[in-house]
């Protein structure tokens, strides 16, 4: 695992202006948002020795200049002195129906996309390696009763108001 993790490349590219993800050559893009990988990727990243080689990819990437990730650590662990931090949050049942939503051709009901989601933050908040927490500098947006747009005006605020 660790000669493979040390071979691993992902890279991202852009493609008529929206981000593509790659392993090796292979387009990941549409995977890695997958149920299918969704159900694991908590399992398999809880691992201290693929938490530690993924913080290195993801740290790699943010020496590239101005970028926005997302992730359960990115403010704790990943990038602690991030000049602005936002931590989204959204009641469970709105969450479940957007991924749900987003899911639309699984075979998921709604029901099942909420008890991942509960089983997910569960194992994620109480794992050792780089637990789901929100960072203490972290602007708490709650998104369940917001729009997309409203979400967007509120995060280029903060973003104005930083700078």
């Amino acid at each position: 695992l660790e000669t493979f993790l040390k071979r691993f490349q992902f890279d991202s590219r852009k493609d008529d202006g929206h981000k593509r993800y790659f392993v090796e050559d292979q387009d990941v893009t549409t995977v890695i948002r997958s149920q299918e990988v969704t159900q694991h990727v908590s399992e398999v990243s809880a691992k201290p020795i693929i938490r530690a080689a993924l913080v290195e990819i993801q740290r790699r990437f943010g020496q590239l200049g101005d970028t926005v990730f997302e992730g359960r650590d990115m403010g704790t662990v990943v990038f602690p002195e991030a000049e602005l931090k936002i931590f989204l949050t959204a009641r469970p049942a709105v969450r479940a129906e957007r991924r749900y939503l987003e899911l639309k051709d699984s075979h998921s009901s709604q029901d099942e996309v909420l008890q991942e989601l509960l089983k997910r933050d569960h194992f994620d908040s109480t794992r050792e390696a780089s637990p789901l927490k929100q960072a203490e500098d972290a602007h708490l947006i709650d998104t369940s009763d917001l729009t997309i747009e409203q979400v967007v005006n509120r995060i280029l605020a903060l973003i104005k108001r930083s700078q």
